[in-house]
């Protein structure tokens, strides 16, 4: 079968997002399983105008237009996915982008409403229920809806990673999941009958449980997946546990998109010391769900699960 093309995206050309990528394309675990194709500036004289190390409206707005033109791409066919390098939101802020991030960004240009930001390595998979908002924020926009809404999501998307009847779990919000009531009531309130709904629509959920064990419970494969309530509360274990080897995936979109586990690192940009192994991690996971879309019956990535299809996966998610 002819390799994907993958679009990957540079991002902020004043971070290390220039640099991995031109890495990473180059790299033979890369090149076995696809064709990379670069959006934006990689080349000295392209990046001279970028300040290494500086937020700039303009550098927002060059990693801004390289997301564009990669998504008509794929959305037009020329290319088969997405994996982005790490872009600055302060510098999106700066050039007037409203989007805080790609997922939020993604889901708009594809008229994607129902979609989630989940981490994949082969220790631990986390999906977030919240995304880029103050903590302040988090009991009101976590509503029973949109948590029922994010664990179905996630019960669809996770056979493409081996995991047809993927057992779920669900963190609480609050310290010791609340100790019904005493501690906060949004998990009796709110969450335990999100997952009661979930599970009545034949998903195998459970919890809430508490945040400070369900990872660890997860990672000695209790759980296929946990579901997180914050953005902080699933991303410091999945990092603690695999950084460098998780992959973002953005669940729910029409296009395979892929991402890093890491920011721009401008304290490193241009010193050639930037490690690409997430990006590569990234390419290569969205190559392997292009396949699977394309032959959902012949093409598994493996996962953890006790009904997972076996067959080649990538080393590291």
């Amino acid at each position: 079968m002819k390799k994907p093309r993958v679009a990957v995206t540079v991002g902020d050309p004043a971070g290390i997002g220039p640099e991995i990528s031109l890495k990473a394309a180059s790299h033979p675990d890369v090149r076995a399983v696809c064709e990379p194709v670069l959006y934006g500036p990689t080349s000295g004289s392209e990046l001279e105008r970028f300040d290494a190390g500086r937020v700039s409206a303009e550098a927002g707005q060059c990693a801004y237009d390289a997301i564009i033109r990669a998504v008509a791409d794929a959305q037009a066919g020329r290319v088969d996915a997405i994996a982005t390098a790490p872009i600055n939101k302060e510098a999106f802020a700066a050039a007037g982008i409203p989007w805080r991030g790609h997922t939020e960004l993604l889901a708009h240009l594809t008229g994607t409403s129902r979609f989630a930001m989940m981490f994949y390595a082969e220790e631990l998979r986390v999906i977030l229920a919240t995304v880029h908002i103050p903590l302040a924020e988090v009991p009101r926009t976590l509503t029973r809806d949109r948590l029922e809404s994010i664990v179905m999501l996630a019960a669809g998307a996770l056979p493409q990673f081996g995991l047809p009847r993927a057992r779920l779990a669900v963190a609480g919000l609050n310290p010791h999941a609340g100790e019904h009531g005493v501690i906060g009531t949004e998990d009796d309130e709110v969450i335990r009958p999100a997952i009661e709904a979930c599970r009545a629509g034949g998903v195998d959920v459970h919890g809430p449980f508490p945040a400070d064990t369900i990872f660890l419970r997860a990672m000695k494969q209790e759980f296929d997946a946990v579901v997180a309530c914050y953005h902080d509360q699933g991303l410091i274990p999945v990092k603690m546990a695999a950084f460098g080897r998780a992959v973002n995936v953005t669940l729910g979109l029409p296009i395979v998109r892929t991402s890093v586990d890491h920011g721009t690192a401008f304290d490193i940009a241009r010193r050639g010391i930037a490690d690409p192994s997430s990006l590569i991690e990234a390419i290569r996971l969205a190559a392997r769900l292009v396949a699977f879309r394309l032959q959902p019956e012949a093409t598994r990535i493996e996962g953890t699960g006790s009904d997972a299809t076996k067959a080649e996966a990538p080393a590291h998610g």
